[in-house]
């Protein structure tokens, strides 16, 4: 059957009782069962033989049993146990001596180490509440300016779902249905770009304003090459490594995401005991935490496909897309309205409901207007940086003000994200007016 007007109240519902804050996986599951037991009633049909019922059930096997999927608990595993290898506080040591002569270094050192460690964990709470710890209280006795140090922690803890080894960038392929390597060759230059254009403004900010981020006391100052070359190889050279490891194994062929996924959790856990910080302890917590965490993601895709399959029945995807249609927009205009839609839903909701949920809808329209799936999912990816960074929900904000001194205000924190938003926007223009930035990679290593 279809019925339009009911799939717009399904879908007003749900983000309705969303907001009320009941689970979203959950929510979902029982939206798609209730609404799809209407759409597939029959009077000459009991109970159980409703049609929504062995939707769910493949919809279930289909989650469970797919391939791209399995790499997800092995990064996380991976996230986890590099969390918990003692390696962050040499990490920022190293890279705030190194970074020593350049005008605001250590939010330089700061965002270096946030990117790469984003990079390993791909889990923004961790990293943000991890330098919140460590490198937060450091640059506010150094006297930086507190709205600044929030910003970089913020913005730099982020970056991890989008530079690749990233868990969002899998969810997005799967989703999608395209290849995770060429998403991830696709996300490396603009996730440069990114943290380039934030150090861009740290630098150019303490420059002007040499208050804002004073150079670094005499006595880290005056450690000679040879003692910041044996820094760097402790703390920073093991774990890029690892990351490039596993990287460029993927990007090269030698291996699949969930090959090389598995090759990094091995590898955190010997980082793990080089550095002398494995335990049973804490190993038993990182499988805990990556089965809660895998089992979240899993329960989103059954949820979200039982909701879309039910939403495209009742003719939902045909009259949002008729409607999209309707509006005679270009390929630049709709990518506009897409990406001031995600814009919004990043306010109140999380990165993988947004990609689960309602990307899904713009996917059918993407052929239509001749833009590439893989562009378009780096640029949402682009986009949903934002989504930690902006109010009222700005995750990375409270993260980070559930660690922070008690005399940093919220409010300051969100004043200080708010540049780092603005270089999002800015990353974002590049990559319209200059889409080689995502297509050109990819291009050279998959051409043939």
């Amino acid at each position: 059957m279809s019925n339009p007007q009911l799939a717009l109240l399904m879908l007003g519902l749900f983000i309705f009782i969303i907001m009320l804050g009941f689970p979203i996986a959950f929510t979902l599951m029982a939206m798609g069962v209730a609404f799809g037991f209407y759409a597939y009633w029959q009077p000459d049909q009991t109970f159980f033989d409703n049609r929504v019922f062995y939707l769910f059930t493949q919809n279930t096997f289909s989650v469970m049993n797919s391939d791209i999927l399995v790499a997800i608990p092995l990064f996380l595993f991976m996230g986890y146990m590099i969390e918990r290898s003692n390696i962050l506080d040499k990490l920022f040591l190293s890279l705030q001596v190194a970074f020593r002569r350049v005008p605001g270094a250590m939010a330089i050192a700061a965002l270096v180490t946030c990117a790469l460690f984003a990079t390993a964990t791909g889990i923004v709470g961790a990293v943000v509440t991890l330098m919140g710890l460590l490198a937060f209280p450091a640059m506010l006795k150094a006297r930086y300016d507190q709205g600044i140090s929030a910003g970089v922690i913020c913005a730099g803890g982020t970056l991890g779902i989008l530079i690749p080894p990233s868990i969002m960038l899998i969810v997005y392929g799967a989703t999608a249905g395209v290849s995770v390597v060429k998403l991830y060759a696709a996300a490396l230059i603009p996730g440069f770009l990114l943290a380039g254009l934030y150090m861009v403004y740290v630098v150019v900010r303490a420059l002007l304003n040499s208050n804002l981020m004073p150079r670094l006391p005499d006595d880290e100052s005056r450690m000679g090459f040879f003692q910041v070359v044996v820094l760097l190889f402790k703390a920073f050279v093991p774990l890029a490594t690892l990351i490039m490891s596993v990287l460029g194994a993927i990007l090269f062929g030698l291996a699949t995401p969930s090959e090389a996924a598995a090759i990094g959790a091995l590898g955190s856990v010997i980082l793990a005991i080089a550095y002398r910080a494995m335990s049973w302890g804490k190993l038993r917590e990182a499988v805990y935490l990556t089965a809660r965490t895998s089992a979240m993601v899993c329960y989103l895709f059954i949820g979200s496909w039982t909701f879309s399959s039910i939403f495209s029945y009742l003719g939902g995807e045909a009259l949002v897309k008729e409607f999209v249609l309707g509006l005679d927009l270009n390929t630049v205009t709709f990518l506009l309205l897409t990406q001031v839609i995600i814009f919004v839903l990043g306010w109140p909701l999380e990165w993988s409901e947004i990609i689960i949920i309602f990307v899904p809808i713009f996917l059918p329209l993407l052929e239509h207007f001749g833009v590439d799936p893989i562009f378009f999912g780096i640029l949402v990816a682009l986009n949903l940086q934002t989504s930690f960074l902006t109010p009222p929900m700005a995750m990375s904000a409270y993260y980070l003000k559930g660690v922070a001194p008690a005399h940093v205000q919220l409010v300051t924190i969100f004043k200080g994200c708010l540049p780092f938003v603005s270089m999002v926007f800015v990353a974002m223009a590049l990559m319209y007016i200059f889409p080689q930035l995502v297509t050109w990679l990819p291009g050279v290593l998959y051409s043939r």
